[in-house]
């Protein structure tokens, strides 16, 4: 039996779609692993991104310690997770928490760069307007520099969702769900487990291939208008204008 043969036959056999290890309960537990990942990730690399970007300091430091989830290799962050979590917390050692913490410092750099890059990119000159009429830090943070870097901050999340999604598969290898036991145990096999690997990196490309797509939709939605027939319009300050309010709501101030 061929390859392609043997996978439809597992795909199409009901046996592999119920109980708790059917493609369902795998995909939520590879889901569940994956969400909360990014959820922490962007928790940590939201804030401190914003801070870099809006005061321009400490991004050097701040870059460097989060680039070490890039530096070292996933499956390596992983087994020193799990080394450190079992030392420490013995009960934990075989739940999702190595595999979380290995998944967050993987997801930490691309939200962090997008972060501070989006907010350094907001034009210096509307931000001085901003100010000029007597908006605060905070308020300059919040209501102008967010907003206008949100779409790059969302491809920043999009980015990490991705490859935590892609790398989650290493959970199974110590002794986690997810779709990675698919291929984990049908390597495991040998040649009659082909159809299960095959089937768990499809289930596992088709995920991120999904997740993709729905960040890409909220990406384009957070993204300013600036056509006057889109849903949302935005308009930036001009420092030619000599009074910082008509700059800003593009209607003459009261007189």
């Amino acid at each position: 039996m061929g390859a392609f043969e043997g996978l439809v036959d597992w795909l199409s056999d009901p046996a592999n779609w119920s109980g708790p290890e059917g493609v369902p309960a795998r995909v939520g537990q590879h889901v569940q692993i994956s969400g909360v990942s990014v959820a922490i990730a962007t928790a940590i690399a939201l804030p401190i991104g914003l801070v870099i970007g809006h005061t321009r300091r400490f991004e050097f430091l701040g870059v460097s310690i989060a680039n070490l989830g890039r530096a070292i290799p996933s499956f390596a962050l992983l087994s020193i997770a799990f080394q450190i979590v079992a030392n420490t917390w013995t009960g934990l050692a075989f739940s999702i928490v190595p595999t979380v913490v290995a998944m967050v410092l993987l997801g930490l750099p691309p939200i962090l760069t997008n972060t501070y890059v989006g907010v350094q990119q907001v034009d210096r000159d509307t931000v001085e307007a901003a100010r000029g009429m007597g908006m605060r830090g905070r308020q300059i943070l919040g209501r102008l520099e967010l907003p206008l870097a949100a779409p790059l901050i969302i491809a920043g999340v999009r980015t990490a969702a991705v490859q935590i999604i892609a790398t989650a598969t290493l959970a199974a290898y110590v002794g986690q769900e997810g779709l990675g036991r698919y291929i984990r145990d049908g390597f495991a096999q040998s040649s009659e487990g082909q159809p299960m690997v095959l089937a768990g990196a499809i289930l596992v490309a088709l995920l991120a291939i999904v997740t993709d797509l729905l960040f890409g939709i909220v990406e384009r939605v957070a993204t300013p208008r600036t056509s006057a027939a889109g849903p949302r319009r935005t308009r930036r300050l001009r420092p030619d204008v000599e009074n910082p309010e008509t700059a800003l709501t593009g209607t003459p101030a009261n007189p």
